[in-house]
């Protein structure tokens, strides 16, 4: 399961919804989906991943920054 995770100072956009982390209201919504779900947008560049969803895991991947594995 993913841990619920505060945007970090290289987190500049919502890895779920793809809008601004630091936007007033917060992403506590987006944070809860996130247990479920894997990321669909880059957290550093707001680009679109393309995700694969496993029966072990999921892989995302950002063109510009890579993999990251859940």
């Amino acid at each position: 399961m993913t841990e619920l995770v505060e945007p970090t100072a290289a987190q500049l956009w919502c890895d779920r919804c793809g809008e601004d982390a630091a936007a007033v209201g917060g992403h506590e919504p987006c944070a809860v989906a996130r247990t479920l779900e894997p990321p669909r947008y880059c957290p550093q560049c707001r680009r679109r991943m393309k995700v694969q969803v496993l029966p072990v895991g999921w892989s995302a991947v950002c063109v510009e920054h890579g993999e990251i594995r859940g």
